[in-house]
């Protein structure tokens, strides 16, 4: 056996020896398309800190969690599973949804631009809305959806609770909104504000990390057939 496959064969073990532990196969479980502080982790999971600190170390150790700041509250981290790792030794569940229901703070840029490239990804319904809705789009995010070949809907943007039904799908892509939320959301991504920066580039990163976000999210997510 060569070099390069026994080391190979030693990082999937590696792995695979993470994953083995119920707790931390229910971290991934957890993190698998959406972001979350260590502390909601723990509350979910009712695992003590010092041991979930563990635990999380384990899966940092194998390149499987990133930690980026709350531009909200600048005292949590949020936790990112980097998807690739588990490829081919991790299954997703799927849901079956009426509606996907993206939301931001001012509806202007994030929350638009995941509704329109949601919309090219699937053929679930989606709509975008914000928890407290600026006056009109931001330039820069009409500008980088068209520039990528995805134009946003027409639509100004709108108040959360104008928009959201009980059956929603709900993805928070702005930490202030999910954190104002609270326990409001199906899923958090934690997607820097490119508004804050203002620049094309700020933009495209914003736009790049949606698009790859929304395509590992839509194949996860199936209509829901009515009943009767």
């Amino acid at each position: 056996m060569s070099t390069d496959h026994n080391d190979e064969l030693m990082a999937r073990a590696a792995k695979h020896a993470a994953l083995a532990d119920p707790t931390r196969l229910a971290i991934v479980d957890l993190l698998d398309l959406g972001d979350l502080t260590s502390t909601e982790v723990g509350r979910i999971l009712g695992v003590p800190s010092n041991l979930l600190s563990h635990h999380l170390s384990v899966l940092e150790g194998e390149g499987m969690l990133s930690r980026s700041r709350s531009e909200a509250d600048r005292r949590r981290n949020y936790l990112h599973l980097l998807r690739p790792t588990v490829d081919g030794i991790y299954v997703s569940r799927t849901r079956a949804v009426t509606r996907v229901v993206f939301v931001c703070t001012a509806n202007s840029a994030r929350s638009q631009i995941a509704a329109a490239l949601w919309r090219r990804n699937s053929d679930i319904p989606a709509e975008s809305a914000g928890t407290h809705p600026a006056v009109q789009i931001a330039a820069g995010a009409n500008d980088t959806a068209a520039r990528h070949g995805t134009p946003l809907a027409s639509t100004r943007p709108r108040q959360l609770t104008d928009v959201l039904a009980d059956t929603d799908f709900v993805v928070t892509v702005c930490d202030n909104a999910h954190e104002e939320l609270a326990d409001v959301g199906d899923l958090h991504w934690s997607v820097p504000d490119p508004i804050r920066v203002g620049t094309p580039e700020a933009f495209d990163a914003a736009y790049d990390e949606l698009s790859q976000r929304v395509s590992d999210l839509a194949p996860h997510l199936v209509p829901l057939e009515p009943i009767g």
